[in-house]
């Protein structure tokens, strides 16, 4: 035991398990950038093609996200983490022995549930085991798997590079490695123990909180959690549209949408794209998405480092206004064919903005301000949300490089990054160091 009485260890041990999740997430999010090149040759892409290959991905997402919030809310957190994992692996193996386009395309959606329900769950039950003053620290978690994730499978391309045509199959087929690990570490995760005190399993849950923080966290908790389910009904998205529970689904799903048309995701699906537009070859182009994913990894233990400390509010003030500054620059460089090198410099900058910010902080805020009784139901939506909008990103982003130039996007992502900054600061409360319960009557009252 810590000496502030919680079971440190245990709680880290778990939320960590949990976050794996997100080593999928990040995975199939990178794993596209080294293969386009050979997907490219291999399937004859046209930029609407490119655009919707890379995105079938997120269409996925969003059917994962509904059966997420449905089978977290019926059945609980941990059978739908495991599910995640099995569709994830088999999907993996489907890409890489896919003979065509069409079948490719339909295992990357496939892929997509997988990862859009765990995408969802793993933060909502990170969340719903960690005490209020390690609860950013450790939702965290989940966006530093995500980083790691995106970190070896970059290093994993580059390396696979040169070993043929179809080295973009092994990028693939290897997914099933970590998903099949997840689902073996899921099998040791306790249900989430607020989900089992709502459902009536109180005794289970109180013995699961019991092993977070000794017998006094275990009144309080459930105390609190038995007090905000009162008058509570089986959530329905007829519950999310209520006056008291408006306010947190419009700021969820607000930042989750600021989180992807930002635009940084265009740099991590489009290295190869942005790159070759200054003139850098292939072996340099799969380079700079090591580099990109090692940057990611560092600045994302910046931010675990202060999301209790500094807060949530203000690393996203920050990471909204310097991302719209260095857009302008960015999109400067590339409109007058500066060096990969000058041009690499800039990028990497807003790497380090975006993972010290928006990546685990809206992630983070997501999980945090949905009242107890809708929390899956909301986050899912929110979630949903999000995948909506990386669909919409990645999609038309080959199509407007080539009508605009690749530098003409991003002077749109700067101007988005702007009226976040609006939002951010017109709309989010601060919420570190407050128990979920607390943090109900903050939204609920705005």
């Amino acid at each position: 035991m810590a000496t502030s009485g919680l079971n440190t260890s245990y709680i880290f041990g778990i939320a960590f398990i949990s976050a794996l999740g997100g080593y999928l997430f990040g995975f199939d999010f990178a794993v596209i950038s080294g293969a386009l090149p050979f997907l490219r040759t291999n399937f004859g892409l046209t930029a609407w093609w490119e655009g919707f290959l890379t995105g079938s991905l997120a269409l996925g997402c969003m059917v994962g996200c509904v059966l997420a919030g449905n089978l977290a809310d019926r059945y609980g957190r941990k059978p739908g983490l495991m599910v995640a994992a099995l569709i994830f692996a088999l999907s993996s193996i489907g890409m890489a022995l896919s003979g065509t386009l069409s079948v490719f395309i339909a295992m990357r959606f496939f892929a997509g549930i997988g990862v859009g329900m765990a995408s969802t769950l793993s933060p909502l039950y990170i969340a719903e085991i960690s005490p209020a003053e390690v609860r950013g620290r450790n939702v965290s978690i989940n966006q530093l798997t995500i980083v790691i994730g995106i970190l070896v499978t970059n290093l994993v391309n580059y390396s696979l590079a040169d070993s043929g045509p179809d080295a973009w199959r092994w990028m693939f087929g290897l997914g099933a490695v970590p998903s099949l690990g997840f689902l073996v570490g899921v099998f040791w995760l306790p249900e989430s123990p607020r989900w089992l005190v709502q459902t009536g399993r109180v005794g289970e849950g109180e013995t699961i909180l019991r092993r977070i923080g000794g017998e006094s966290f275990v009144q309080q908790t459930v105390t609190a959690i038995n007090r905000s389910m009162e008058g509570s009904h089986k959530p329905s998205l007829q519950m999310l549209w209520e006056k008291s529970v408006r306010p947190a689904v419009f700021v969820g799903m607000g930042l989750a949408v600021l989180q992807q048309l930002c635009g940084i995701n265009v740099v991590f699906n489009y290295t190869s794209t942005i790159f070759e537009t200054v003139g850098a070859n292939l072996d340099r182009q799969l380079f700079e998405t090591v580099a990109i994913g090692a940057v990611n990894l560092v600045f994302t233990l910046v931010a675990m480092w202060q999301v209790d400390k500094l807060g949530r509010k203000p690393l996203m003030l920050i990471g909204t206004l310097g991302l719209a500054v260095l857009y302008v620059v960015i999109a400067t460089l590339l409109k007058t064919g500066a060096s990969s090198g000058l041009l690499s410099v800039f990028v990497l900058l807003a790497i380090s903005v975006y993972a010290t910010s928006l990546a685990p902080i809206t992630w983070v805020l997501i999980s945090e301000i949905f009242p107890n009784r809708v929390r899956g139901l909301a986050l899912s939506v929110a979630v949903l949300a999000l995948w909506g909008s990386y669909f919409v990103l990645v999609f038309t982003f080959p199509i407007l490089a080539e009508w605009l130039g690749t530098y003409g996007p991003f002077w749109l992502y700067a101007l988005i990054c702007l009226l976040g900054f609006w939002f951010v600061r017109r709309n989010v409360y601060e919420t570190k160091g407050r128990t979920l319960e607390e943090l109900e009557g903050t939204f609920v009252g705005h």
